[in-house]
């Protein structure tokens, strides 16, 4: 049986790390194109530390039609995971044409050649965002899509648009969203992990390098919301067992056995956790403390979200695997790592 090749956009990003490592792990060769805008060359060594085999890496803009084309006419893969993509939600705010330009194009310039080239599937990289602050609890697939609060959410909301508008009119290759919850932690080995350039964005790598010292404390923002203390509540999944959601969707698709040409999944643990609970977990799975404080609420935040994971656990045949506690200890050992040495 020849070896099936998997295109990974944006693969030497967080989550397309850890998911190329999973791909290799399951036997498929992949190909990684990343123009490295907010990655960095050294995650190829991490990935191939783990996995024995360096991927076969292009530092290409997915937007670059002309470059895509010689990618897809030289390797002609079976399979494509797109993540490339801008993903901080201020960031969305401040440069809106950015982010519709990078997030959208690059969809619709692999949605065109993988027609062309033959490619059999999809595997999209969405994001519950696209739920809003949804009315019920937890959420499924089902919810109703509502209002983007961002330019990024926008953007996955009109992605998933793009890609259900092209199946509908009938391309012969098939596609599956995956609807990410709050993906954090880092592989076990700690070869690779999140690494945010300058000040992060997401609340774990802020929280790490608040543990390590690297900023003076954390702020919470807001403890007056609507939940048992106060802070925002969210489903956090361990970035692994998201990226071997990603390998159940590929193989599904390449081994015939989706049952509609889209489909859509809810990826993420069915259990919400506040950020004061997140912190308190943190220094019991570490044994180290996290100075932080109360700050104002943060325009944009949803109040509390978590997945019903219930159609990925029984119609894709997957599952979270990792507790809080181990997502967050490997978070921490990752930002033991990577912390400048005295």
């Amino acid at each position: 049986m020849s070896t099936k090749t998997i295109l990974v956009t944006g693969g030497m990003g967080y989550i397309g790390s850890h998911t190329t490592v999973e791909l290799q792990a399951a036997g498929y060769e992949v190909i990684i194109v990343d123009n490295l805008s907010n990655s960095n060359r050294e995650v190829l060594k991490g990935i191939t530390a783990i996995s024995g085999t360096e991927p076969l890496f292009y530092e290409v803009d997915c937007n670059d039609e002309m470059e895509m084309r010689k990618i897809y006419a030289k390797h002609r893969p079976e399979g494509i995971i797109h993540f490339a993509a801008s993903k901080a939600v201020g960031e969305s705010v401040e440069k809106p044409l950015l982010y519709y330009r990078n997030n959208l194009l690059s969809l619709i310039v692999q949605l065109e050649l993988m027609k062309e080239y033959g490619t059999g599937g999809i595997v999209f990289s969405s994001s519950c965002t696209v739920y809003g602050q949804p009315k019920q609890l937890p959420v499924t697939e089902d919810a109703p899509i509502l209002p983007a609060t961002s330019p990024y959410g926008n953007t996955k909301q009109v992605n998933e648009e793009i890609i259900r508008d092209t199946i509908h009119a009938g391309v012969p290759y098939k596609a599956i969203l995956l609807r990410y919850f709050n993906p954090i932690g880092a592989h076990p080995t700690a070869e690779i992990g999140e690494l945010p350039l300058g000040v992060p964005q997401n609340l774990i790598p802020y929280l790490t390098q608040t543990a390590a010292g690297i900023r003076r404390e954390l702020t919470v923002f807001g403890n007056d919301y609507n939940t048992p203390d106060g802070s925002c509540i969210r489903d956090y999944i361990h970035v692994v067992d998201l990226a071997k959601a990603h390998v159940v969707a590929m193989d599904r698709m390449l081994q015939g056995k989706s049952l509609e040409a889209l489909e859509v999944f809810n990826i993420g643990t069915g259990r919400g956790n506040s950020v004061l609970e997140l912190i308190h977990t943190f220094e019991e799975a570490t044994g180290v403390k996290v100075p932080y404080k109360i700050g104002a609420r943060r325009e944009g935040d949803i109040e509390q979200v978590w997945a019903d994971p219930k159609k990925a656990n029984e119609v894709l045949g997957w599952s979270a695997k990792s507790t809080l506690a181990e997502s967050l200890k490997s978070a921490w050992d990752w930002q033991v790592k990577i912390s400048p040495k005295e």
